[in-house]
């Protein structure tokens, strides 16, 4: 290096100098590369190594200067024994009073104990003593120290209620969680219910009935949860994992079950996985079906039919893997038994009525990301935090003592308020007179409506149930029910079973049913065929299940001046179902019973002859076969009487008898004719009988005979043919004698041709045996 870069430099060369190898010819070597530029090269490195040392050095002093001066600001001795050198009051600076007097910062006195409290666990033990004094110290609710302990705290009491509810102490948790501010940590508590049901989604049924129960309080939280979820199951499907989307999907899925959610979300759900068919999506829309697929059969038929009817054509296709196409055969499977397996809510945890409930209508393409609402899971300072915890309080108050009262309130109390609005009601309804009966007008079209729209008669019925219809309102019900049936093109039994299972249900209907069966009956000449086939069915239903009482036949009369022909055609069609159903015994058995004797005498009249053969059974016949003997005896009493009457009327007036016994003699001779007739055709009926039976038996009787003839007539043929191939037989041992002296091989010909021939007869006579067997 020169002279003058040794004497401008600001340190000496320390460095000590190199040791010389003991070989000379790496020396040599060195000494012959070595060059001046080389030389500052490696020294300059030298002095910036130093330098940095020194820097190094500076820093780490002025670190550990800035660190005593915090430690002994934020030490209690500092405060107290030196309270005037704060640097905010020395130095006067309006920005730093702006920060030491707002109470949305953390003063550097609290920061120690709020990170203490705040911070997790892995850090120095603190004894609960100690940690209850700490908290104890911040008193000032509207400081941020305060709030962020009492964040803290409710986050870890949200997290410890959600991990401890189950089955059976969902109500209990309920109330816990509304006594916390879940206004406040409405974000932490949609947080702590999705994490809990990703690790555990056996319990996803009790989470849904837990958002149920909050949301029908604070529907705004059960839409953040809702929004969450479907922002959840899009960004699953746009990643393909399967795994968030299942358990997104089964939330959701529970979420419609309990009506906090819409069935047009799990739709589109259902639409959207099954529109372009993988092996993923397949299974998570299978998944999702067996858990809502019940609900949607309910609200949403047309909707679930179209959704199978795809998987059927997936089925078809045959692209997707087996065990895909396995999985599609058990669905439809389920679909099948009623999901009998995949209920979709259990009765333990039906808590909220239908009517209490807030169901949301989401689709997919209206949540978006800004949705979400992340912030709410973040702490932040309240200005007004004490009046909000005020107000919050008064609200689950008021919330939990309305549930405890519709829960446990007195009943007398509810009945005589029931009672006193009752008689303000009749006392306004008596002023008010609607002659348009719009109330009637929309009565009758809800009917209508939900029998129409229901898929089978016990979801019918119930829906039907929970209308609560006023006193009175029972017969319009029962008239909807016959005039749906009779607008049919043909009957359906839908109705038969709706009206039976509202007479088993509740007896106030079976009257109604009774009386619209007689005034049918009354009115049969203005119904068309249709309508009285229809008709005379549902009540055949109705009488066999004995949803009514036998005790309604009485008011028909089943003679020629009291039936038209509408009404004889309505008992034919109704005795002709009742016998299919019940079977002819059974029916025999009851309109034998003795209790409805009085009723089924219009039925089967015994007054007259005439009337009589209306209906002939077995007891009618024998009723007609004793009625002259029967019929004589009130002759004989007439002839009597009015023979003892004209008497009396000779002495009065010879006109008035002689009149009286020409309308005896009129009345008797009028009784004889008729019994003549009776006995004539009584007789003529028994005779055909018995030519009947005597037909019947010498049919019978020719073709016994005529079997045996053809029998007979085949073991004839038999003998004869037998008797010829005895001859034949006889006839070739004679040629076989004559032909002794033919050679060997001219006899084994002969004989090998006989025996086909004997084989070829032998399959004809068989074959016409069995011939005329046939």
């Amino acid at each position: 290096m020169p002279a003058d870069s040794k004497t401008n430099s600001p340190e000496p060369d320390r460095k000590k100098p190199r040791a010389r190898s003991k070989s000379p010819r790496v020396d040599k070597a060195r000494k012959g590369n070595r060059s001046p530029d080389r030389d500052r090269k490696k020294k300059r490195p030298d002095r910036s190594r130093s330098r940095d040392r020194k820097d190094k050095r500076s820093r780490r002093q002025d670190s550990d200067r800035h660190r005593q001066e915090d430690r002994r600001e934020n030490s209690d001795y500092y405060w107290n024994k030196y309270p005037k050198r704060d640097a905010s009051r020395s130095n006067h600076d309006p920005e730093k009073d702006k920060e030491a007097e707002d109470k949305s910062v953390i003063k550097p006195r609290e920061r120690k104990t709020v990170d203490l409290l705040t911070s997790r666990t892995g850090g120095a033990y603190i004894p609960p003593a100690k940690l209850r004094m700490m908290q104890e110290n911040i008193t000032d609710k509207s400081s941020a120290a305060y709030q962020r302990i009492a964040w803290e705290a409710l986050k870890k009491s949200i997290h410890g209620y959600i991990n401890k509810v189950n089955t059976s102490n969902i109500g209990i948790i309920a109330r816990e969680v509304l006594h916390e501010n879940i206004v406040r940590g409405r974000g932490l508590l949609c947080k702590s219910i999705i994490q809990a049901q990703a690790a555990s989604p056996t319990f996803t049924n009790v989470y849904a009935a837990l958002v149920s129960v909050i949301n029908s309080k604070f529907p705004s939280i059960g839409e953040l949860l809702l929004k969450r979820l479907v922002l959840q199951f899009k960004r699953g499907f746009k990643q393909n994992n399967k795994l968030i989307c299942i358990s997104a999907a089964t939330f959701i899925a529970h979420l419609v079950n309990q009506r906090v959610a819409h069935e047009i979300l799990a739709l589109e759900i259902l639409t959207l996985l099954v529109e372009t068919p993988t092996d993923d999506s397949v299974e998570v829309a299978i998944s999702f079906l067996k858990e809502c697929g019940q609900k949607l059969t309910e609200v949403s038929s047309k909707g679930i039919n179209a959704i199978f009817e795809m998987l059927r054509n997936i089925l078809h296709e045959g692209q997707l893997e087996k065990r895909i196409q396995y999985m599609i055969e058990v669905m439809f499977q389920i679909r099948k038994d009623g999901f009998k397996d995949h209920a979709a809510v259990t009765e333990d945890l039906d808590i909220v009525e239908e009517e209490d409930q807030f169901t949301h209508l989401i689709t997919l393409d209206d949540v978006k990301q800004a949705n979400a609402e992340d912030i709410l899971n973040v702490f932040k300072f309240d200005d007004k935090y004490e009046e909000n915890e005020g107000k919050y309080k008064t609200l689950s108050k008021e919330i939990l003592q309305s549930d405890s009262d519709s829960g446990s309130g007195t009943e007398g109390s509810e009945e005589d308020s029931d009672g006193e609005d009752d008689e303000e009601e009749g006392k306004e309804q008596g002023t008010i007179i609607d002659n348009t009966e719009t109330n009637l007008i929309t009565l009758r079209r809800t009917i209508y409506l939900t029998i129409q729209s229901s898929l089978d008669f016990e979801e019918c019925a119930h829906k039907l149930l929970k209308m609560e219809l006023k006193p009175g309102q029972e017969i319009e019900l029962c008239h909807m029910f016959l005039d749906c049936c009779a607008e049919q093109r043909t009957y359906e039994k839908f109705y038969g079973l709706l009206a039976q299972r509202f007479c088993q249900i509740n007896k106030t209907y079976v009257e109604p049913f009774q009386q619209i069966f007689k005034d049918t009956y009354s009115t049969t000449h203005r119904l068309d065929t249709n309508r009285l086939r229809n008709v005379s069915k549902f009540f055949a239903h109705l009488l066999f299940t004995d949803a009514i009482s036998w005790e309604v036949l009485d008011i028909m009369k089943l003679n020629e001046e009291d039936t038209n022909s509408s009404s004889r055609v309505f008992i034919k069609i109704l005795f002709q179902e009742l016998s299919q159903y019940m079977g002819m015994s059974k029916l025999n058995a009851r309109l034998k019973d003795p209790t409805f004797q009085e009723s089924f005498v219009g039925l089967f009249p015994r007054d007259s002859p005439k009337n009589t053969r209306g209906g002939l059974t077995d007891e009618l016949r024998e009723h007609l076969k004793n009625i002259p003997k029967n019929v004589e005896l009130p002759v004989a009493v007439t002839k009597e009487s009015s023979s003892d009457s004209s008497s009396e009327e000779e002495e009065e007036s010879s006109d008035s008898a002689s009149s009286s016994e020409e309308e005896v003699k009129k009345k008797a001779r009028r009784v004889t004719r008729d019994t003549k007739r009776g006995r004539k055709k009584v007789s003529d009926s028994s005779e055909d009988e018995d030519r009947h039976e005597r037909s019947s038996k010498r049919r019978k009787q020719n073709k016994a005979e005529e079997e045996d003839r053809s029998k007979n007539r085949n073991r004839r043929r038999n003998y004869e043919e037998g008797k010829e191939k005895r001859k034949e037989y006889s006839r070739r041992e004679e040629k076989y004698k004559d032909d002794s002296t033919s050679s060997k091989t001219t006899r084994k010909r002969s004989k090998s041709r006989d025996r086909n021939r004997d084989k070829e007869t032998h399959r004809r006579n068989r074959e016409e045996r069995e011939r005329q067997r046939s």
